[in-house]
Order: C-alpha cells, then structure tokens, then sequence
C-alpha cells in the first residue's frame, strides 16, 4: 500500500515541467534506445520560467551499464565510480546529465548509499519527465521516495533537539552541503528549505508518520565518514569527467562563477590538458573559498 510521502513524491514527480525540457528529455531516451528506463529533471532550472542559456540537469536511468553503453569502458567507469555526467543539447537548450543504472539509483537514494549526493538531490523536487513503462516509472517513484527519510534519518541527531521539521530538513541539507566540494556561497543549504517551506513541511511530516529509517549508532562519525568520502569523490568525478564530459573544465569553471561569483578563467593549456589542469585548478578553487 503506498505510503503518505510515496503519494507525495509521485504527484510531484508528474507535476507539469517546461514543454521544452520534457522533449528534451525524450530527445535524451533516444540516445539510449536499448537501456533507456526514466529521465528524471532536477535543480534550480525547475524554478526558471526562461531556459535559454541555462545549463538543464538530468538524470536518466538505464537497465544497466553494458546496455547503455556495450562493451566499453563507460560502463565499467559507470560501475566503478557511479555516475558518468556527459553534456547534451536539444532545440537549442543545453544539459548535461549523469547515468544510473536502476539498481544504482534505488542505493543511492537509500540509507545504504556510502555518500549524500544522490539522496540530497532528490531530496529536493523534480520531475519524471519520461519513462519506457509504467514498471519504470513505479521503480523510479520508489527510489526517490527513499530520499527524504535517508536525509532526515541522518539529520534527526544532528538537529540540537529542534522540533520543527523545517529545522531538521536545514540542519540535514546543512550537513550535505558539508559532504561535497560545493561552488554555492555559505548559507544556500538554508535557501534551499525557505524557497518553499510549505512544500518541505508537507514531504517532512509524511516522512515522519511513515517513519523514518533507524539512524546510524553514531549520526556525528557517520556524518563525518560521509563527508570524507564525499569530498574525495568529488575530486575523482572531477578528474572523471575531464575523459568523459566534452569541455568539462570549462563547465566547472562556468558552474564556479555562477554560483560563487568568481572570475575564472580556463588557459588553452587547461583544456588541452583537462585532468592536469582540473587538478591543478582545485587547490586555487579550495584556498579562494570558490568551493567548498
């Protein structure tokens, strides 16, 4: 029987979204007809009326790795170091978007998940935007619906006794943003909650009548754990992508500027050389306080 959030997380999940973006996630299936299974969208592009010039974030899904992409080293790098981010354009909107497979998609939205970013992610809304079937799209509403009682399982012993469930969701994005190398200025994880607290309220308070995962023995050495592991991830997707995301160091240093109001410029060395000249940028990026 569907539970409170599990409705909540399907009405919001087939929500209108921008014509433009649905077809662009259509456009994105097509790429993948033989493993293709969800396109989820997600990220504050949900929130613009105006695409054009944005960059879109996906998340598509597929059946499995070697489907996707056959035998190849995409899919043991998909496997190894989940997820691959490649870029995408449709009608004139650019993306990118990264690639789970089904299996991966449900863990990491999980408590299971060994880091935050798939659960913080999902967390916050989005949209399903194109499913191959309906068994697609119920596998899909699950796995998102195992994001927000993941965060506030974790975020309910770090919450200093708050009772309000805003104070928890903020206290559990607070900690993600910890868990990550981030680009955003101090204090976004909390805008994150004020942009539509009745929406938060809503997903808490259903959580919590179903219930929430038991939380780790020590919620304070679990954070931590995550937070290491989480910034070292970052650092090898990072260098990841310089091999699998065409002109991916000049989205990092895009992403940067945008959010962190930085001036970064990429030198011809850079993108000839992307693994060195990312991993050269990072100590830059690290000491100016661009990231996080």
């Amino acid at each position: 029987m569907p539970s409170r959030l599990s409705d909540l997380v399907a009405a919001e999940l087939s929500a209108p979204a921008d014509p433009r973006a649905a077809a662009m996630a259509g456009a994105l299936a097509a790429q993948y007809p033989q493993a293709a299974r969800a396109v989820l969208f997600y990220g504050s592009c949900l929130r613009e009326a105006h695409l054009d010039g944005l960059m879109l974030d996906f998340y598509l899904i597929v059946s499995d790795y070697p489907a996707a992409y056959g035998k190849s080293w995409l899919a043991r790098a998909n496997r190894l170091i989940p997820p691959n981010v490649f870029p995408f354009e449709h009608q004139g909107l650019i993306a990118k978007y990264a690639v789970l497979s089904e299996a991966d998609f449900t863990r990491l939205n999980s408590p299971a998940a060994d880091n935050v970013s798939v659960w913080a992610r999902f967390a916050q809304p989005s949209r399903l935007l194109w499913a191959a079937d309906d068994l697609a799209r119920q596998r899909a509403v699950a796995a998102v619906a195992q994001a927000a009682p993941t965060l506030l399982s974790l975020a309910r012993p770090m919450a200093d006794g708050e009772g309000d469930v805003l104070a928890l969701w903020q206290a559990g994005f607070a900690q993600t943003y910890s868990a990550e190398l981030r680009a955003e200025r101090k204090g976004r994880s909390l805008s994150i909650v004020d942009a539509d607290p009745d929406r938060y309220r809503r997903f808490g308070e259903a959580a919590l009548a179903d219930g929430l995962p038991p939380p780790p023995d020590d919620a304070a050495a679990q954070w931590r754990r995550l937070q290491r592991r989480g910034k070292w991830l970052s650092v090898v997707r990072l260098a990841k992508a310089s091999f699998t995301y065409a002109g991916g160091i000049d989205y990092l240093a895009w992403k940067i500027n945008r959010h962190a109001g930085t001036q970064i410029a990429i030198r011809p060395w850079q993108r000839r050389w992307p693994l060195i000249g990312a991993l050269t940028l990072l100590p830059r990026l690290l000491r100016g306080g661009a990231i996080r």
